[in-house]
């Protein structure tokens, strides 16, 4: 039986208004720009304000992508969620997303694989279009981190910020598509970055929240050092997989953790800049949304045929790169 092959129709994105800048933090933490700056290449980050959710960042990619594409709201299949940051505990931010979207004839449900959670999401999704189980599929990759992150802690609150993207799957054309990916997990690196409460080992407690375990944690050199490596190593299998060198490559589109991990990865490498899709400087990092606001960011300049790799490095640890051929 042959399968179908998987392409990316739309890509669509979204990030709150309010830019919590550089200047701000200053008066929040003991920090300036320039260290800001010369240390993660973050000028700025989008916040989400107000009692939101990560479901209401995700309605209006799903908006997008239905304009896009021209499609009926019925039309959808299936939604999948790449989030760690799901809008309550119980219950599907994916189908919550349905919901609010009008997504009538859609379920959906969640993958959590911290910052790699759009590249887990974007090739489970592919299965489904493969197996011919569903003719249209969104995948979206989102997080509200200002809802995880100690504003009082240096080391994690000038990295991360809120956002949302995602694209729309259908069968195509089997030269382009989603062609083949490497995903990796290696579970003795959790409590290198990792949130230590809000689980069924350790329940929040007055003493927990006290001790402020229900924010973000990391150890920032062993996980700097993990992400290279992780990313340079996928990338590597997975072009000897497909039978391609780094020249046959257009685009990198890599997780915008860090600019430092960003550069580190390009050297090791020795891929050409130009070729980076970089957008940290304005978002900061969304965790797992960056990889498709990438997309969505540097949209007009791909063209039909480009190949583009996909790369991520997350808690977990969670780590891969996919390989797509661009089809539009």
């Amino acid at each position: 039986m042959s399968l179908n092959s998987a392409v990316i129709t739309a890509v669509a994105g979204y990030v709150p208004d309010y830019k919590l800048t550089n200047a701000e933090l200053e008066t929040m933490v003991d920090t300036n720009d320039e260290w800001i700056v010369s240390r993660t290449g973050i000028r700025e980050r989008r916040i989400l304000k107000g009692e939101k959710g990560t479901s209401d960042m995700c309605v209006p990619v799903v908006e997008e992508l239905i304009r896009k594409s021209g499609y009926k709201k019925e039309e959808i299949d299936m939604v999948i969620c790449g989030t760690v940051t799901p809008d309550i505990t119980v219950a599907d931010t994916a189908n919550t997303i349905c919901e609010k979207a009008g997504l009538t004839n859609a379920y959906g449900y969640d993958i959590n694989a911290a910052c790699s959670g759009f590249l887990f999401s974007l090739f489970t999704g592919v299965q489904f279009i493969r197996a011919g189980t569903y003719k249209k599929v969104i995948v979206i990759g989102a997080d509200k981190m200002s809802s995880i992150i100690n504003y009082k802690d240096r080391s994690t609150c000038v990295i991360f910020g809120d956002g949302a993207g995602g694209v729309l799957l259908e069968p195509g054309d089997e030269d382009l598509g989603v062609k083949d990916a490497v995903l990796k997990g290696d579970g003795s690196g959790r409590e290198l970055l990792y949130i230590k409460t809000r689980g069924s080992k350790y329940p929040l407690t007055h003493e927990s929240i006290d001790n402020g375990d229900h924010f973000v944690r990391q150890d920032g050199r062993p996980v700097f050092k993990a992400a290279v490596k992780g990313m340079t190593s996928a990338i590597k299998e997975l072009l000897e997989k497909s039978n391609m060198s780094l020249e046959d490559v257009d685009w990198l589109v890599p997780h915008q953790a860090n600019m430092r991990i960003i550069d580190a990865v390009s050297d090791h490498l020795s891929f050409p800049k130009e070729k980076v899709m970089i957008n940290i400087h304005k978002y900061g990092n969304t965790t797992a949304g960056t990889i498709p606001l990438c997309l969505w960011d540097w949209e007009k300049k791909l063209k039909k045929g480009d190949n583009v790799v996909l790369t991520s490095f997350g808690g977990g640890f969670t780590w891969g790169a996919i390989l797509v051929k661009w089809a539009y």
